[in-house]
């Protein structure tokens, strides 16, 4: 399978950002996705995941301002981002795990694409 993140982006702080992540090759209706950031100089980190049902598991940092979703009609996750702040900037990746749940690990997503630069300028 191949993902392929986009809508990232420069913002002013305080704005929004949609990201999407679109499958190939495959579908992942029956599969969990994630969102995974990495700022310069950190390691990465989780934001976001979706189970097949459509149960949605933030990180703190993501609780109350970003809102995941999908469309598997579309093959498409996206990853509505509002309230942003200059720590969101990062480089934004999207995953597609070997289990149906979402979860944190990182180990249990084998798919991952190459992700979309957010900016966000104070």
């Amino acid at each position: 399978v191949q993902l392929q993140a986009s809508g990232g982006g420069l913002v002013q702080a305080g704005g929004s950002l949609r990201l999407s992540c679109a499958a190939s090759g495959r579908t992942f209706s029956n599969s969990a996705v994630g969102w995974f950031r990495q700022a310069p100089g950190t390691e990465r980190e989780f934001v976001a995941a979706i189970s097949q049902s459509g149960r949605a598991l933030y990180a703190d940092s993501a609780k109350g301002r970003f809102t995941i979703s999908r469309d598997n009609a579309k093959n498409t996750v996206y990853l509505q981002m509002n309230s942003l702040k200059p720590e969101d900037t990062a480089i934004y990746h999207c995953a597609v795990a070997n289990v149906a749940w979402a979860t944190t690990r990182e180990s249990a997503y084998n798919y991952w694409g190459q992700g979309t630069l957010v900016t966000v300028s104070s």
